[in-house]
């Protein structure tokens, strides 16, 4: 039985390319369909557009991998608040501390975390812990500690922030739960959303 021969990788001729590819078939002088409508006039808007999108995304994935850890815990912590607004405003909640309705009109609500995440960074995306809470209360009025237990209280019961109060556990997250927690939210706030919608 005679062997096949095996053809040998050639240089792509797509001058934005030049990358090294196997030919599949007789003749092929690219290394894929986005490098050969590069090189025929007629789809030169579409070759140009499939070739944005193929950097567009390679930059994106080059980007993701030159994020800190700092950086993803931001991400994250943004889709963690995003999705307590949109739960509480979804239930019509009122201001955790103050009782006072909300203005979901513009940017005048935050997620207020009960115990900072400053002082308690394992609590920070415990949902039990961060609520809705306006602007005025959370940042001009230190987060309205007495009046936000309170109301606390009222919404998820004593025992419930009993446990928070006591709760002095360390949690170190990798990038990898990082990343896995900013996905969870982002997911849930689009749920949320489409409910809402329908």
């Amino acid at each position: 039985m005679l062997a096949t021969k095996q053809p040998k990788p050639k240089i792509c001729k797509n001058p934005a390319c030049r990358g090294s590819f196997v030919p599949q078939r007789m003749g092929q002088a690219v290394c894929s369909p986005a490098c050969a409508m590069i090189d025929a006039p007629r789809h030169e808007p579409k070759a140009r557009k499939a070739l944005a999108e193929i950097e567009r995304k390679d930059i994106k994935v080059r980007k993701e991998k030159l994020k800190s850890r700092g950086e993803h815990m931001r991400e994250a912590q943004q889709a963690f608040n995003e999705y307590i607004r949109t739960r509480d405003q979804a239930a019509g909640h009122m201001c955790i501390s103050s009782g006072k309705p909300l203005d979901w009109s513009g940017n005048a609500v935050d997620a207020g975390h009960y115990r900072s995440v400053g002082s308690a960074p394992h609590l920070r995306f415990d949902e039990r812990n961060c609520h809705a809470q306006s602007k005025q209360d959370n940042r001009f009025l230190s987060g309205n500690a007495v009046d936000y237990r309170i109301g606390l209280i009222a919404r998820i019961g004593q025992d419930a922030v009993d446990a928070l109060e006591s709760d002095q556990s360390v949690r170190k997250y990798t990038v990898e739960e990082i990343k896995a927690i900013k996905a969870t939210y982002r997911a849930k706030t689009r749920e949320l959303k489409k409910g809402q919608a329908a």
